[in-house]
């Protein structure tokens, strides 16, 4: 129970009441899955077909959105990114000398934000974004968008989460 409370806390930073139209989409049915302290974002068709494979021989279930740490805290992973991406209320674009140091896991400066979306809260979930719509990772804003337009060029608006440059950093543990 607890597992799902922090899950759907952290999916509702990103992507707010969207929760709903990610899991009942037009395509059918989705469902969020607990399987070795990984959350999979699965079709309940591709749910109903696991049943087939014994718990303990079934790999990986759909797509891996995240896992749980050993106090029990969920944690999104890179893999949530398409997710992310479809259903983000908040989104930050940056500017292609920017986009090198966040894909290295460095947090995004003032100086490297080519836009962000009206109206974003501070420390709310976005999804980063290329100038060219490309999403290349997610974090937390550091500061809202009105602080962020005030604020010296060397300042974090966005504090790194997790980019797509992980699938080569780490991808012994993805």
């Amino acid at each position: 129970m607890q597992e799902t409370k922090s899950v759907f806390e952290k999916l509702y930073k990103f992507i707010g009441k969207d929760i709903k139209s990610m899991i009942e989409r037009p395509d059918g049915r989705y469902c969020l899955r607990l399987h070795k302290n990984k959350i999979y974002y699965v079709s309940e068709a591709l749910m109903k077909k696991a049943t087939n494979v014994a718990r303990d021989k079934l790999v990986s279930l759909g797509t891996p959105i995240g896992k749980l740490t050993h106090s029990g805290k969920f944690r999104l992973t890179i893999g949530a990114l398409d997710v992310l991406s479809r259903y983000a209320k908040h989104k930050v674009w940056l500017k292609p000398s920017a986009e090198m140091q966040f894909l290295y896991g460095n947090h995004v400066v003032k100086s490297g934000l080519g836009r962000i979306t009206e109206s974003t809260p501070s420390y709310t979930g976005v999804v980063v974004y290329s100038m060219s719509d490309i999403p290349l990772g997610f974090g937390l804003t550091a500061k809202s968008t009105n602080e962020a337009r005030s604020m010296e060029p060397s300042g974090i608006v966005v504090l790194h989460q997790a980019d797509v440059g992980e699938y080569l950093r780490a991808e012994d543990e993805l």
